[in-house]
């Protein structure tokens, strides 16, 4: 019966396998689950999702699978949805409060309120609004939808508005991480998340269970053993081109930088405009007074260090190629001998374009700072944020 879940799964775009399938019926069987929608639900996605970008995909194909009471007719919901009564009693203790469910008591219990809802189908002969009795929508009855009651089942509507209804099949909370929707903080974060080497420093801060249930062991009482907390150890140096043509790529550009100021503890930013040269500032209100020397930060950040680029390298070939060739000041030495000089300092580099792919091929520039970068120039999009992740691990 859960085939066609599978196969909605496969539609959605998430990449479950045969074998995992198999698990989840088998999980099933063995009653990991027995009538616990909650359960079912996790269980279900703990089986079948392997990668947490998919999942709102997940969602959705969980949505539409075990969803749809609008699409039945209203004399056979009950007998479609056959659902065990101690499904919904396991919910209502969840999300119900005690005087809300002294109210479904005092109206007969769960049983009494599937009956009554039984009753009004088959009374009701056409849509009904407003009111306090029929299933229709925007009152206070139990059964409709876009009304408010604390006993409520939910029909014909596509979320919840209250939190209150009993069967709520279409909650999505992980839509974020989907990766195909557009750019988000959050979205950027679970992409930075490629980029990891955990390592445990600082002060002790955490339990170590397995060590101290060994020295309790040895010790023949309690002997409590703490370890410092692991922390992402990549350190990052991040340029990020400012002004003119990167005005048009400001938000993407500050949801990066969100982004990465809270996934990597050691992070150090600069600006730039347009193409490196011999200085970078920290404070855009102060880039002409408090101006960093280029080459300080290459002694400072050694080749421990990862370098990352934000920029759309679009600008007019002088500025890349010549001396004085800058647009807002006199550079003495050519804005590519700089980019080649940070990829020789930093050997992990890669560089981030806000720029649509696309586009790349009619920007002179582009192509040959990609080229400086030994190709490794990926475009300002999750995906791209993941290779670039990659490409740096």
């Amino acid at each position: 019966m859960f085939l066609p879940f599978f196969q909605m799964l496969r539609r959605e775009g998430v990449p479950v396998s045969l074998r995992e399938y198999l698990g989840f019926l088998e999980g099933l069987r063995a009653g990991l689950c027995t009538y616990d929608i909650d359960a079912f639900y996790y269980f279900a996605r703990l089986s079948m999702v392997k990668d947490e970008r998919h999942l709102d995909r997940f969602d959705r194909a969980f949505a539409a699978s075990f969803s749809g009471l609008d699409a039945i007719p209203a004399e056979a919901v009950l007998e479609a949805i056959d659902l065990p009564a101690s499904w919904l009693e396991k919910l209502a203790e969840k999300t119900l409060s005690p005087e809300e469910r002294a109210e479904i008591e005092a109206l007969g219990g769960f049983d009494k309120l599937m009956e009554t809802l039984s009753q009004r189908l088959a009374e009701q002969d056409g849509r009904h609004q407003g009111g306090n009795k029929w299933v229709g929508t925007a009152g206070t009855s139990p059964f409709g939808a876009y009304g408010y009651n604390p006993e409520g089942v939910r029909i014909g509507q596509d979320k919840s508005r209250h939190q209150r209804a009993v069967k709520v099949w279409d909650k999505r909370e992980f839509r974020d991480f989907d990766d195909t929707v557009e750019l988000g903080t959050r979205n950027i974060k679970v992409a930075l998340k490629r980029l990891r080497n955990w390592a445990r420093k600082g002060a002790e801060e955490e339990l170590d269970l397995p060590a101290t249930i060994r020295a309790s062991a040895e010790a023949g009482h309690i002997d409590v053993v703490m370890r410092p907390e692991r922390h992402n150890a990549v350190k990052l140096v991040l340029f990020l081109d400012i002004g003119g043509s990167m005005d048009a790529h400001v938000k993407t550009v500050e949801e990066l930088f969100s982004a990465a100021r809270a996934e990597f503890k050691h992070l150090e930013h600069y600006y730039f405009h347009n193409c490196l040269y011999e200085g970078v500032w920290r404070d855009n209100r102060r880039r002409w007074d408090e101006k960093i020397a280029t080459m300080d930060l290459m002694h400072r950040f050694g080749p421990d260090w990862k370098c990352l680029f934000v920029g759309d390298a679009s600008m007019s070939p002088y500025e890349l190629t010549h001396a004085g060739g800058a647009n807002e000041h006199w550079n003495p030495e050519p804005g590519a001998l700089w980019l080649q000089r940070s990829c020789e300092t930093w050997r992990h580099h890669v560089w981030l374009n806000p720029v649509p792919e696309r586009y790349w091929p009619s920007t002179p520039t582009i192509a040959a700072i990609r080229d400086i970068f030994g190709g490794n120039m990926y475009p300002l999009t999750l995906e791209g944020i993941t290779a670039a992740m990659k490409a740096l691990g």
